[in-house]
């Protein structure tokens, strides 16, 4: 059986002094969770339209088109109905939140 030897040789250079914008480089690299500014704010701008009531634009955000149809043609008989449009108004913020995550998650896993 051999033996196998791993050598590491540490390098001379001394690391470099850090600046403000390299901290806060770094800072928002771990808040975001490496996908970016954009990745990291999608949900909630997908959250945040979808509070808009009647108009489903959380949806429209997440290129949903016919969901947000969908939900809309439903909506018209339910306004009559106090108790089942809250329902379908909270499940599509719920949904808007839910598909734009998965979009970021899937955007960087590619």
């Amino acid at each position: 059986m051999a033996d196998e030897y791993v050598v590491s040789v540490a390098s001379d250079e001394e690391p470099g002094e850090a600046s403000a914008l390299g901290v806060i480089g770094v800072i928002w690299h771990e808040l975001s969770g490496g996908i970016g500014p954009w990745g990291a704010l999608r949900p909630l701008v997908a959250l945040a339209l979808s509070f808009v009531p009647f108009l489903y634009l959380g949806q429209h955000f997440n290129r949903q088109h016919r969901k947000a149809f969908g939900c809309f043609v439903i909506q018209l008989p339910l306004i009559f109905s106090v108790v089942l449009w809250p329902v379908l108004f909270i499940w599509s913020v719920i949904d808007a939140w839910w598909v734009s995550s998965g979009i970021v998650a899937k955007a960087e896993s590619d």
